[in-house]
């Protein structure tokens, strides 16, 4: 299958992973910033393949999990509304709140939908005008058109019970937070290429260029990956601090320019809090003044208690890259998927997840000394 097959072929990745090991002459600690590069190189075992001075950090690249718990607990409080039916993509059904999740909210008698399309929750409020619907509109840049285009198609079809719980994360920065960190100890970024399809990667330049670290924008399948990984450790050992395109078959340098414009005008840049890397400065999207009519936010007053986050779940320190998810000591004990402590243990790009899956249960204190 065009652009499958061909970056899944493994006698092209065994001459990557050889290329990678000629030029890796130093130990580099490099972050992927996408959770779905985290599932991709875990599935495909490329973190055990690469040279053993090559440490990959799982970086914040799942927005689900990044998403602060008092949004989780405002979407719990909203879709427990009598009025309210709450439409939702489906992996945020499990995600723990401070006391409950949407699954159990369900359960006791509320309306929660699971739509594969924010248009889905824009029609459900047409079709039932006597409802007050509600979209958790949850992602990073790559959604967030989506989200924007349904806002739109209501504005456009006067909608006045169609709102967003809107909870988009921006991701620059995210890494300049990340680079600023006391704790930080990252020398290279494998960027999201999906970020950069929307939006290009024009605005990590300056990051590159402030911090001296190299940004290679990349995709998901193993080719994608391990073509990135070299390139990312060739610029290492050359010491460059450039941003490089290896995705360029799907991401441009100026990203997608109508989908930019949806942007500008249905959201606005604002700060925001994020799991594990508090208060970024313009680290989100919010509804602009023009369609504020459309947030849930304004439109129902706020019910719930303040969020209390667990005192055993280290997910803020996986996000940051500084703690490995089968290091932590509750992974596989007191949190699996299907009594998680955090979003990162039952997301679909939660670096939790990804190591439940294809790595098991956390390995016992001598093994893990041996890594």
């Amino acid at each position: 299958m065009k652009f499958l097959d061909e970056y899944r072929d493994a006698e092209r990745a065994r001459t990557l992973l050889g290329q990678i090991e000629r030029v890796a002459h130093h130990p580099w600690q490099i972050m992927e910033v996408c959770g779905g590069q985290t599932h991709g190189l875990l599935k495909h075992g490329i973190d055990r393949l690469l040279p053993a001075g090559v440490t990959l950090l799982h970086g914040p690249g799942c927005p689900v999990c990044v998403t602060p718990l008092e949004v989780i607990d405002r979407a719990l409080e909203l879709a427990a509304r009598p009025e309210v039916t709450f439409c939702s993509f489906g992996d945020m059904l499990r995600v723990p709140g401070s006391h409950t999740d949407l699954r159990a909210v369900r359960a006791s008698g509320g309306d929660i939908r699971i739509v594969y399309s924010p248009l889905d929750a824009v029609e459900l409020a047409r079709q039932n005008p006597d409802r007050e619907v509600v979209f958790f509109a949850v992602g990073f840049e790559t959604t967030a058109p989506a989200n924007a285009m349904a806002v739109l198609a209501a504005a456009r079809a006067q909608l006045s019970n169609f709102t967003i719980l809107a909870s988009h994360a921006r991701v620059p920065p995210a890494l300049e937070a990340l680079l600023s960190a006391p704790d930080n100890r990252i020398q290279g970024f494998l960027a999201a290429g999906h970020v950069c399809t929307v939006m290009g990667v024009e605005e990590y330049g300056p990051i590159a260029e402030r911090f001296g670290v190299p940004i290679v924008v990349t995709g998901f399948e193993p080719i994608d990956l391990l073509s990135g990984i070299l390139t990312l450790i060739e610029e290492l050992e050359a010491g460059r601090a450039r941003v490089l395109n290896a995705y360029a078959r799907i991401a441009r340098d100026d990203g997608n320019m109508p989908a930019r414009r949806v942007l500008e005008d249905v959201f606005t840049v604002s700060d925001r809090p994020w799991r594990g890397l508090g208060v970024i400065p313009s680290g989100a999207l919010t509804l602009s003044e023009r369609y504020r009519e459309f947030d849930a936010d304004q439109r129902f007053p706020r019910l719930a208690p303040p969020s209390q986050e667990s005192d055993r779940c280290r997910s803020g320190e996986v996000l940051r890259g500084v703690l490995r998810p089968d290091e932590c000591p509750e992974f596989g004990a007191s949190c699996t998927p299907d009594h998680p402590l955090g979003a990162t243990m039952v997301s679909a790009e939660g670096a939790c997840s990804a190591y439940w899956r294809y790595r098991g249960v956390a390995p016992t204190a001598t093994q893990a000394g041996k890594r």
